[in-house]
């Protein structure tokens, strides 16, 4: 199209929109008040009615374009699909893939299971001063670790979930004492095999705080006191049970050999006295010999029996009564002045090593409340899930994690319960579960990356065994006795195909039949 210059040229920014269009400048124009035709309406009118052409043409290229994007980005949606023509289905292929059914959730990566170290009374006496060098953030808290110094004392990491609420002392029994000995053994330290703290408790006690650097706690005077005394009872009860003993031991000896020749020899004299008597005839003299043999015979009878040390007998019975009863006291006074174990000096915590998180005292301050705030060391995953998939969840499966770089980190999942919801909120939104998950072997890199983040959380819930034939949910139809279809298309012909449908997920449907993968099948018109 050429345009026509006009003779009389003018400045640039004087030329109008008339001037570009080819034609006649007198063509016919609505007259104006005084007759002649406005320049503005006689030169849209030339536009309008001498180039309808190109305005036809304009106007098609704009709908082509339209077109042509509307039905690429179709197209490339469609991700292969087929219209064979105009009005003729709409055809997808049939894939070969493995399917899965994934659980989608959110989840917060943080440090398992925060507890607040608090430092019990115990047998503090004075203010709880912090004397030693406190734990920094990030620092780890394992068995045998001393998490504070409080008036020159220790506070000793042991595993355990019950608290120290009492001082532990000889004789005492319970959940605290067996807690204690199996924390003792755990730490490779033997309390002896019984459920109470007995001696073999207390030394073990004692090579518990030889293992961190500190002394033994003390014992009160007053209990050694007591331990002397009962020492100095038994052994004058020891003394006099000996003395007894020799007193009856000396009686149960009778006559010596002296004594018993002797009596043995006064048998025989009068004996002989008899005979000459009864050979010289004298009767007087016979009866004074028998008299006197009697006599000599009954001593030696006595002489040679067992004596009488029913009194002697006797005292070694009270002297070993007197002993028992003071070797009990002191045994007793043994358990008072035995090692114990004060509340304030001990800190047990679960599922060791555990993390300091936030630390809220200071060397030199008096202690008041809890000291710090650990957690576990283990950097866990907590997930929000509803009902729904809560249901479809269980522990032991495997997810994915996905770090905020975009990489993916195994994971496994520990636990499935139901969350306690905060007051009113059950009501709103309707119960939902909490998911615990354990990472798989993350690096320290990805613990850093993850800390206090809020991530996607993956976990596959059902998976076909290998590849499987699939097509979209849009293609399966059912028939007249309830069963799966499918219209397979081939060129301008159609065919409908019964099929059996396994897993559903992300709008894909398992199926298997008369069809094999790279079959188009139709999923709308």
């Amino acid at each position: 199209m050429r345009i026509r210059r006009r003779a009389d040229r003018r400045p640039v920014d004087e030329v109008g929109i008339d001037d570009l269009i080819p034609g006649d400048d007198s063509a016919a124009a609505p007259a104006g008040t005084d007759g002649q035709s406005t320049p503005a309406a006689s030169g849209w009118s030339r536009v309008l009615r001498g180039n309808r052409l190109l305005w036809l043409v304009a106007g098609a290229s704009v709908v082509c374009l339209a077109a042509g994007y509307a039905g690429g980005a179709l197209l490339s949606s469609a991700d292969a699909a087929e219209t064979p023509g105009k009005g003729g289905p709409i055809t997808v292929p049939v894939e070969s893939r493995v399917l899965s059914n994934t659980v989608k959730l959110r989840g917060d990566a943080a440090f398992d299971d925060a507890v607040e170290v608090k430092v019990a009374a115990g047998d503090l006496e004075g203010p709880a001063v912090v004397t030693g060098t406190v734990p920094e953030v990030g620092a780890t808290l394992d068995a045998l670790s001393v998490a504070l110094e409080v008036a020159g004392r220790p506070v000793i990491v042991l595993p355990g979930a019950l608290p120290a609420y009492r001082t532990l002392r000889a004789g005492q029994k319970g959940p605290d004492v067996s807690q204690l000995k199996d924390a003792l053994r755990a730490v490779g330290i033997d309390p002896g095999g019984s459920d109470v703290y007995d001696a073999a408790t207390a030394n073990a006690v004692v090579a518990l705080y030889q293992r961190v650097g500190y002394t033994p706690p003390a014992v009160k005077a007053e209990a050694k006191s007591a331990v002397e005394g009962a020492q100095e009872a038994v052994a004058g009860a020891e003394k006099a049970l000996a003395s007894a003993q020799r007193e009856l031991a000396a009686a149960s000896k009778g006559a010596d050999a002296a004594r018993r020749v002797e009596l043995e020899n006064a048998v025989r004299d009068a004996e002989r006295e008899l005979a000459t008597a009864r050979a010289g005839g004298d009767g007087s003299a016979i009866a004074r010999a028998e008299d006197a043999l009697r006599l000599a015979q009954t001593q030696l009878s006595v002489g040679l029996s067992a004596p009488d040390t029913s009194a002697e007998a006797g005292a070694v019975s009270d002297a070993r009564k007197s002993l028992a009863t003071a070797q009990e006291d002191l045994a007793k006074a043994d358990e008072e002045a035995l090692t114990p174990l004060p509340a304030n000096e001990v800190q047990f915590l679960p599922t060791l090593p555990r993390r300091v998180d936030e630390v809220r005292t200071a060397r030199g301050k008096i202690l008041e409340g809890a000291a710090m705030t650990v957690s576990g060391a283990t950097l866990a995953i907590t997930a929000r899930a509803t009902a729904a998939d809560a249901e479809l969840l269980k522990s032991g499966l495997a997810a994915s994690i996905e770090l905020p770089d975009g990489s993916e980190l195994a994971a496994t999942v520990t636990n499935v319960k139901p969350r306690k919801a905060e007051e009113g909120e059950e009501k709103k939104s309707g119960r939902s579960w909490e998911v615990a998950l354990a990472l798989t072997s993350p690096t320290p890199k990805q613990v850093e990356q993850l800390r206090g983040q809020n991530v996607r959380v993956s976990i596959p819930v059902k998976a076909t065994a290998g590849k499987v034939l699939v097509v979209p949910a849009a293609a399966l139809t059912a028939g007249p006795g309830g069963e799966s279809r499918v219209e397979v298309a081939k060129g301008d012909a159609t065919r409908v195909v019964t099929v059996e449908t396994g897993l559903a997920a992300d709008g894909l449907v398992e199926i298997s039949g008369k069809i094999a993968a790279g079959d188009r099948v139709v999923v709308g018109r």
